[in-house]
């Protein structure tokens, strides 16, 4: 074993456990395999690789590792899948990681790792230092608690999260996410949501809105720039209001959003909190990292240092 990574890794027991999503990133996942094995190898780390048909099983097998005290457990996948193993090792002591083979990897963005499972494997896997990181607990209307790493929301986004996972699910990157808010668009009408503080940060609000967002990283949808200033580790949330635009002025915003992913309008309101309830006016459901949690109203709030994952030594 080399001498970082023993360094780095000498408090852990057991094999590193990977869980692969296989369908993640149009299989991208599962054909980086044999790489990764490779690597695991070289560095003179035991590895044991488990693919996943759902997130429901990979949550579950995350769950049944925890139970066995194993250490160090590894997503290999998007967004959705690092929220099924956080999900399944909540509450447990072993320190998480992704390995970004995804569609969107914004997560993994905010982690400071590069946008190749390969790469950031090694800066995790040989170099890597624990980080606590901020979850986020949603509780929607059906009374399920779910918690995700990222970005989550009700209205336009709501929607074209259904669609990415369906129609588009084959398209690259951002490009798969603009393409199903294109078409969520199409069919979209102005939803109005009623916003409330329960800790008291901010007055209640309404307002007829395209979507509205709260979010633990600062992109969400593969590099969309929704709230540039938020952290995953400073115990707070950004709640993300963009008010209802025409299409017209959807479609002028689009440039710029499939450039460099920022969304420049003055119809765009941030604030900063640890929990909101978001209630809307005709049934709506709420997403996080793109998977369809239930509907609203929606009960969410931060819960800080709530995992602990390994980030690149330099970050």
């Amino acid at each position: 074993m080399t001498h970082s990574t023993e360094a780095t890794h000498a408090f852990l027991r057991g094999p590193a456990i990977v869980f692969v999503n296989p369908s993640a990133g149009r299989g991208r996942a599962r054909a980086y395999l044999p790489r990764l094995r490779r690597l695991f190898e070289s560095l003179e780390m035991s590895s044991e690789f488990v693919e996943t048909d759902s997130a429901a099983d990979l949550e579950l097998a995350a769950r049944q590792s925890v139970s066995h005290d194993q250490q160090l457990l590894l997503a290999l996948g998007g967004d959705g899948t690092f929220q099924a193993l956080a999900n399944g090792a909540f509450e447990g002591s072993a320190i998480l990681g992704i390995l970004p083979a995804g569609g969107g990897n914004d997560f993994a963005a905010a982690l400071g790792l590069p946008n190749d499972p390969l790469v950031a494997g090694e800066a995790i896997v040989k170099d890597g230092k624990p980080r606590y990181v901020d979850l986020v607990r949603a509780r929607t209307a059906d009374g399920r608690t779910r918690l995700y790493a990222g970005g989550g929301g009700v209205g336009l986004d709501a929607e074209a999260a259904r669609q990415a996972a369906g129609a588009y699910r084959r398209f690259p990157g951002r490009l798969r996410y603009v393409a199903a808010a294109l078409r969520a668009l199409y069919e979209h009408q102005p939803l109005n949501v009623q916003i409330e503080f329960p800790r008291g940060e901010h007055a209640r609000l309404e307002a007829s809105a395209l979507l509205a967002g709260v979010l633990n990283t600062p992109t969400y949808g593969a590099g969309l720039r929704l709230a540039p200033g938020a952290s995953i580790d400073d115990g707070a949330l950004n709640l993300v209001l963009i008010e209802s635009l025409s299409k017209l002025e959807v479609l002028r915003l689009l440039p710029r959003l499939l450039g460099t992913g920022d969304l420049r309008t003055s119809r765009v309101k941030r604030w900063s909190i640890e929990g909101v309830k978001i209630s809307t006016d005709r049934p709506s459901f709420f997403h996080g990292d793109g998977e369809l949690f239930g509907p609203a109203p929606v009960e969410i709030e931060v819960v800080p240092k709530a995992v602990r994952v390994l980030v690149p030594a330099s970050r």
